[in-house]
């Protein structure tokens, strides 16, 4: 007997307007914290393939169907992808990302109720091509709503530490 968590055949989720970003997943039945709720598909990319289907830089505004991997594969949900490419970001998420055995699972983090928007957080991460600071936080923004929404869909800026006063020791 398999110990892996199971995608369910029927899927628990109905996709709807949301207000949080265009289309949204919502629940249609309860979902137990831990549930694995849907896999993540689509074509399998390069990021310099999806860099070149994706220019930020080019868009009125960020909109992907990407999902990095690894450091070789992007999932790109555009191509051949399902509905979980609807599952929106949210500072305060009700679902998680695992990667496992490069694949992209969704999976509860607590109990959802019927009618609940799944939604994860997608930390995109702040590399060099990103950067920090309001511009890049204003070119990925978050509309979640969440009660300590950060703004933007980016991960946390990493807070600068102090320096350690040395003391004098003997």
């Amino acid at each position: 007997m398999s110990l892996t968590k199971r995608v369910p055949k029927i899927q628990p989720y109905v996709i709807k307007t949301s207000k949080i970003q265009g289309k949204g997943a919502f629940a249609t039945r309860l979902i137990r914290k831990g549930a694995r709720i849907a896999e993540y598909l689509g074509e399998r990319i390069s990021h310099e393939e999806g860099d070149r289907r994706y220019d930020d830089d080019k868009m009125k505004r960020h909109h992907t169907f990407l999902f990095v991997v690894n450091k070789k594969i992007v999932i790109d949900a555009g191509v051949d992808g399902n509905d979980a490419r609807f599952i929106n970001h949210s500072c305060d998420p009700n679902c998680e990302a695992v990667i496992e055995d490069r694949r992209v699972f969704i999976d509860a983090l607590r109990t959802i109720r019927p009618g609940d928007e799944l939604a994860y957080d997608y930390q995109y991460d702040r590399d060099d091509a990103t950067g920090w600071g309001k511009e890049a936080d204003a070119q990925y923004p978050c509309h979640c709503g969440a009660e300590k929404c950060r703004g933007t869909i980016l991960l946390p800026e990493k807070k600068k530490r102090k320096p350690r006063k040395k003391v004098k020791r003997g």
